[in-house]
Order: C-alpha cells, then structure tokens, then sequence
C-alpha cells in the first residue's frame, strides 16, 4: 500500500467524464455530482451528448461527456478545461484533451487501448505510448478486466458485469478527491432493490476503483475541496428540467389553479413532461400527445377550462406550434409555451444547446401576434422563470414563451428549495358567478387584461374562438376599425408588462467603457469573465437580461451610459438585431458562437479585453 499520501487543498476543480454513450458517463457524473453536493461544495455541470441515438461504437462521433465544475466559492459555469479527464476509450481521449488541462490528470482504461479501437479513434499510434501525453499524470488500471475480476463469482456473463465498469473509474475518482461511497451505494439499493446481485456487482467494482486508487502510486497528492459557504437551507442536486417543472407546480398552488401540460416528446424537453406526471397528487395532469399540435391545442383547451396550461417542446416543436400560439393571443388566454433552445434547423442538433430561437419566439407567427418572451439564465432560474411565467400569463391573460436550453435544462447544479408560501400570491383576474358587469373583452384599465370566465359559472355564458372579436362584447366582427383596435390592444397590454417586471440590473459600476450584454443560459460564464476582468482592474460591466419581450423600461437608460456596447449570444446575432430594432442610436459590437458548445470563460475575457485595448488606442 502506498504510504504518505499527501493532500491539497484546491478552491474549485473540473472533472470531465467521457466515453462511449453507453458506457454510463452521464450516470457516474450525476453520481458524482450528487456526491459534491453532499461534500457542501458549490457546482455547476454540463452534459454532452452525441446527437446520433447509435453512433458507430469507438468512434468520435459516439463520444459522451459530463463535466462537473466544483469549487469552496460560488460557482457559476462548468468550467473551461479539465483539471482530471476520465476516458473510457482511444476516441473519448482524442475528442476530449483539447478540453483538458496540459498538466492535467488523465484516467484511461488501457484496456480498451488495442489496435481497433485507436484505428477506430483516428490515432496512427498507442497514445499511452508515443510520448504525446507528456505533461499529464496518466493513470491508467485495466478497468475492464479489473471490473471482470471483481464479481467472477457472482454468475454474471461478461457483458452484464462490464456495464458496470464505469463504477470502477467513479472509485478512482471519488477517492482522488476524498469522498466517500455511501451516497453511491444508497443509489445502488435504491435504483436496483429488486436486483440484489447488480447491487452487490456495482458495489465490488465502485470499491474496486477506490482501492486501486488508493494504492496506486501515480494518484499522489489526492485533494480536498472545502465546502462551500452556503445560507442554511434545504439544498438539491437539480437540473433545469425539473426546476421548470417545480416551478410551474408551486406557481399552479399559488394561484390555486390545477396544473394542465399537454406536450409531444422531444430532447432536450421531454423530462420536464417526464417530471410532472410522476406528480400527479399535486392536482397536476400530464398529457403526452400525439402530436406537437395536439399538445398544445389541448393546452389552450385546458386554459380555458380554468387551469394553469403549459406546453413544454423544442424548437422544431416550437415552429409546429406556430398557429395555435396566435390562437391563445386571439382569445387572450393565458398559456405557458416552455422552449428548450437546440441547435437548429430542421433536426439540426438535437442534443446540442443554441440559443437558436429567439426570432422565432418574437416574430414566428402569422398576423400581428405578440406575447411575452423569457429566457432562463441557469439550472436554478428555471424553477424562478417558470414561476414568474405562470404568473405574467395569468395575470395578464396572454401566453408567455418561456426561453431555455439543453445546457442548462440538463445541467445542473446546486439548488436552495423555497418555501412555497414564500412566493409571491398569483391572483388571476376570474370573474365570479352572476357578475352583471361582465363583458369578455372588457378589460382592466392598468393591465388591459380581460377577464377570466370559467365555463360552467353561472350568468358568464360566453364564446371565443380564432376569428377576429369585436372589443368589449367579443362578438364576431369584421369590422376594419375595431380590428385595428384590437390589434392596438392586445400589442398595448403586453407592452404594458414592463410596468410588472423588475428593472434591469446591470453588475458592476453603472457605466463605464464597456457594457456587455447577454441573454439567457449564459448567465454563469458572462458573469464569471465579467468579475475575472473587473479583478483586474479592467472597465467592464454585464446586463443580462432574463426579459425580452418587453424589455425592462430602463433599457435605453443603461446603453446610454456606456461608450461601447457588446453582445454575446450563441446564434448568429439574434438579440442584437432585435435590440438595434429598439434602440437603433446605438453602436453594438457581435459576438457569436453557433458550435453547439457553451461560451468558455477564457475566450469571453480575450474578445473583452480586444474590445477595451482597440478602442483605449
């Protein structure tokens, strides 16, 4: 046994797991994920997922990642490169050290290192021996046969007991960083309790990994990350997907409303319909349609009915529900339309985060037909966004787009539950029984809503459908003034949102040389580049925006007080056509990226730093 083992001490680490898809990388990096939470540190995570459902095995292209980014202080993005790369194959190696620190650690299994799988990778030689690794620390057991070795005597054929050879390289890794098992093996008796031979199998081989680690001489010095100084509280593990379902959940309690979702399978959405079904005691109805049309018309049904109705979709999805969304703005229902952004068009990149649909979320639809637009900023902000759009919706009586992403609705991170009575009261505007006063579209004089008339209340018969409804009585009309009116109306009242929405905040001085601007799930890296260059002395400030459609009133008021202007955004400048739409007297500098990959700190602080230096000359 190794003797002396030493430990460091590190603010924050980034581990990355990869290997085939099916060699269970995205499983062992929630396991360790859940593990940090346990360990109290601050984290954030990003899965990676190959966009093909069978790509050829051993190829780069069948290649699945999962990065964990932990650390003492807060953290707000999965990280850069990796500090510890765990690849299970030539091509996971190959298509993950340049994501990998030059001194990094590097765990391999060298037995999956023969001449098919490097040819298959792309390699001309054994990587493990050509000497192109020089500079890491490489520590490389015979996991497969390891993992073999550990449960010969339970009767598992070869194929059963190597499924569990990812358990081996979370054992290495758990005891590179001084965690223990127990959360691991609670998964284990919990995910396989009527199996109790794959229990016992996971179990040897995740001990397996730990020993060999510990006695390895190459895993010298191990680390220790101190926990993380978090406010007292209830904390979780969460991903986007489930913070947007819990938040429509307490949003449909607090305004006393039965949840309604009616949606169509599709990545990276699907979980969030997968989430409330399974909580069906919360007056929740999860309805999986046939198709995306269907999801969201029983959704506009639903609404009308009385309850909070959402459709969940991607934006392929979105697109199909094009025409129904400019029903529920003709009948000015209220309506939840969540979008979880890929890349696009067509199937595009359906396991790859875009922030692809903005235009389409503004304009993608016939006629003259807005509503209110949001986007989340992280895993976490899901649950607020979704809060906040059951709120708008109701409250004003018109669908909101709800803005995600696969980045962040499938990573997660650490997550304080609220109390649900701490939220704030949603009080829709719903008419009571034998009100004489009652007119469809008569409306609040503040907000321009229209009044909610549940079908089936006494005195409130009423009709609405797609034609064009004459204001007040919400009779059929065709009459070419009061359509104008209409349009006028229902334009004017989502405008008038900015009146219910915070103002926008910006970080940092309140004016200065350079304001960046962004939008959406990119909130963790732009502030982590912001505060790195800020440290430095450097003038640089950052206004996210979380509203989009309307903006917040002191928009124009912030860009005026900047001499320059730049927008990072993962698309091909969508936001930045729309804000030069809106306040066109500005200058604005792009900054794209459309890879299917997050921003990386490091190329945030390199393009702000241009910007500074260009224009200082």
């Amino acid at each position: 046994m190794a003797k002396n083992k030493l430990v460091k001490e590190r603010e924050d680490v980034v581990v990355r797991f990869a290997g085939d898809s099916g060699d269970g990388m995205q499983l062992i990096g929630s396991l360790f994920s859940d593990s940090t939470a346990f360990a109290g540190n601050d984290f954030a995570t990003f899965p990676d997922y190959p966009s093909e459902i069978r790509a050829p095995q051993g190829t780069i292209a069948g290649v699945s990642g999962f990065q964990v980014h932990f650390g003492h202080t807060d953290i707000h993005t999965s990280g850069d490169k990796a500090d510890v790369l765990i690849a299970m194959n030539p091509a996971s190696l190959k298509a993950n050290l340049i994501w990998t620190k030059s001194n990094g650690i590097i765990i391999v299994d060298n037995t999956a290192f023969i001449d098919k799988g490097i040819e298959k990778a792309g390699y001309d030689a054994n990587p493990l021996e050509d000497n192109s690794l020089t500079g890491y620390t490489i520590v490389n057991p015979p996991i497969s046969k390891m993992t073999l070795e550990a449960v010969k005597d339970l009767g598992l054929n070869n194929k059963v007991a190597l499924k569990s050879k990812n358990m081996f390289a979370l054992g290495v890794v758990l005891y590179l960083f001084n965690r223990k098992l127990d959360s691991v093996n609670d998964f284990f008796e919990v995910k396989f309790k009527s199996k109790p031979q794959i229990i016992e199998a996971n179990k040897r081989v995740l001990k397996a990994g730990y020993l060999y680690a510990e006695n390895v001489e190459a895993i010298n010095p191990t680390y220790k990350v101190k926990p993380a100084p978090l406010k007292k509280g209830l904390y979780r593990n969460i991903t986007g997907n489930i913070a947007t379902a819990w938040g429509l959940m307490a949003a449909a309690e607090r305004a006393d409303r039965n949840l309604f979702l009616g949606s169509y399978p599709i990545t990276p959405a699907s979980e969030i319909l997968q989430e409330l079904s399974k909580n069906k005691q919360f007056l929740v109805k999860a309805f999986q349609a046939e198709d995306e049309i269907a999801g969201i018309c029983s959704s506009i049904g639903a609404s009308y009915a009385g309850s909070l109705a959402v459709t969940s979709t991607s934006g392929p999805g979105l697109s199909l529900k094009s025409e129904a969304i400019g029903l529920a703005i003709m009948t000015e229902l209220p309506l939840v339309i969540v979008n979880v952004q890929r890349g696009g068009p067509s199937t595009g990149l359906p396991t790859k985060s875009e922030q692809s649909d903005l235009m389409q979320a503004l304009y993608g639809r016939n006629g003259e037909s807005p509503c209110i637009v949001m986007a989340a900023g992280s895993p976490s902000d899901c649950f607020y966004s979704a809060f906040e759009a059951s709120k708008l919706a109701l409250e004003h009586m018109t669908p909101v787009i709800l803005l995600t992403d696969g980045s962040i609705a499938n990573g997660s991170e650490i997550f304080k539950i609220p109390k649900v009575a701490s939220l704030d009261e949603i009080i829709p505007p719903i008419v009571k029984a034998n009100d004489s006063d009652y007119q469809p579209y008569k409306r609040d004089e503040k907000k321009l809503s229209r009044p909610w008339a549940l079908p089936g209340t006494e005195g409130l018969r009423h009709r609405l459908g797609g034609l064009e409804k004459e204001n007040i009585t919400g009779n059929v009309s065709h009459n070419p003034k009061n359509h104008q009116l209409m349009v006028e109306l229902r334009n004017e009242k989502v405008e008038r949102v900015a009146n219910y929405i915070p103002k926008q905040e910006v970080i940092g001085n309140g004016s200065g040389a350079l304001l960046v601007v962004s939008w959406g799930g990119t909130y963790g890296v732009m502030l982590t580049a912001v505060e790195e260059l800020r440290k430095k002395g450097m003038d640089v400030d950052l206004a996210h925006f979380k509203y989009i459609n309307p903006l917040p009133k002191n928009t124009d008021e912030i860009f005026s007080r900047y001499k320059h202007i730049v927008v990072c955004e993962l698309n091909n400048g969508q936001f930045i056509h729309y804000l030069k739409s809106k306040f066109p007297q500005y200058t604005y500098e792009r900054f794209s990226k459309i890879q299917g990959l997050p921003f990386m700190v490091a190329e945030l602080e390199e393009k702000f730093k241009t910007i500074l230096e260009k224009n200082n000359k």
